[in-house]
């Protein structure tokens, strides 16, 4: 069950796995964002020249504007850059300064209907081509940038003989610039979270479908359920603690150990022992772990045999296992 708990990840796209900020995709969108302001930049200079040479006396005054045009431009993008990080909490005045900062406009002079994949060509003619040149906001959510489910998500179980539970967002994708960008929490939206989340319901049905041996046919429930909690918050079948036997218990806490831990994850930094095993006290008070098992995972020394073998040198720290024991 612990080999086989993840196997349904090769079915989610690394990008969405790993994504570290809030406008990646394939690749990070934040440099098409920086080329528009880099063209508003270079079209203050622009303008500059332009009334300089109407009006040569009016030199100073109109530096002054052009100067003032570049640092506000200059501070918008820095701010966008920042919020494209992500981060614990985004406080609503941030996401109506960039409501703001998109009600700007840039010129775009080029046909953004060519040289573009068949699916992509079909996305773009949800909405019929303007005349160019065209002014468009700095940032926007299109109806090309939502990707549509090819079965809708009221039909995405099936039968759902596995009893699923986990609510499925309409879209697939939605690649929308304010929308990504106004995401309140982390780098992810609703349709990438799910898109994660959709590993174990994949692990899942893949191990159901082999015919174990008699003594490893619960294989595909402790494999499954590493994601469950014991208040039945968890996904995605949503089950409590008494349908959740011991292993499956103890999958989830090492899962959430590991990965706390884990040093490969570009979207996060590792937590050094004492860092992961206080973030598991929390959740411990939460209702998502078992509590006996945490104090025998403290006691037995497990978690120190883990870090002396997995762990970098600097994540482990002197632990005091009495303050975490409850």
């Amino acid at each position: 069950g612990a080999w086989l708990h993840d196997c349904g990840k090769v079915t989610t796209p690394e990008y969405v796995v790993d994504k570290a900020s809030k406008l990646e995709t394939i690749y990070n969108r934040i440099h098409e964002v920086r080329m528009r302001f880099e063209v508003l930049i270079r079209d203050a200079w622009v303008d500059y020249y332009k009334a300089l040479a109407d009006h040569p006396d009016a030199k100073e005054t109109l530096a002054e504007t052009r100067d003032t045009t570049i640092t506000a431009l200059r501070d918008d993008f820095a701010f966008i850059a920042e919020c494209n990080v992500g981060g614990e909490f985004m406080a609503d005045e941030k996401i109506e300064r960039l409501n703001a900062i998109a009600q700007r406009t840039w010129t775009r002079h080029l046909d953004n209907r060519i040289g573009l994949s068949q699916l992509e060509t079909q996305r773009m003619e949800r909405t019929s081509a303007p005349t160019l040149p065209v002014e468009e906001p700095l940032l926007s959510d299109r109806p090309d940038h939502i990707i549509e489910r090819p079965v809708p998500a009221e039909h995405y179980f099936g039968d759902n003989a596995l009893g699923f539970t986990s609510p499925v967002p309409e879209h697939l994708y939605n690649l929308g610039e304010l929308y990504n960008l106004s995401i309140k929490r982390g780098t992810l939206s609703e349709e990438d979270r799910f898109k994660i989340n959709e590993h174990v319901i994949e692990t899942i049905r893949m191990l159901n479908l082999l015919p174990f041996p008699d003594h490893l046919k619960r294989v595909p429930e402790y494999a499954g359920n590493h994601h469950e909690t014991m208040i039945g918050s968890g996904y995605p079948r949503g089950l409590t603690a008494d349908q959740l036997t011991i292993p499956e218990r103890i999958m989830g806490l090492a899962d959430i150990f590991e990965a706390l831990t884990a040093a490969d994850r570009p979207y996060k930094t590792p937590k050094t022992l004492t860092q992961a095993l206080k973030i598991m006290t929390f959740m411990i008070k939460d209702g998502h772990l078992d509590s006996d098992l945490f104090e025998l995972f403290l006691k037995s020394g497990v978690f120190r045999d883990y870090a002396d073998t997995y762990l970098r040198a600097d994540q482990i720290d002197d632990v005091k296992i009495d303050a975490f024991i409850q």
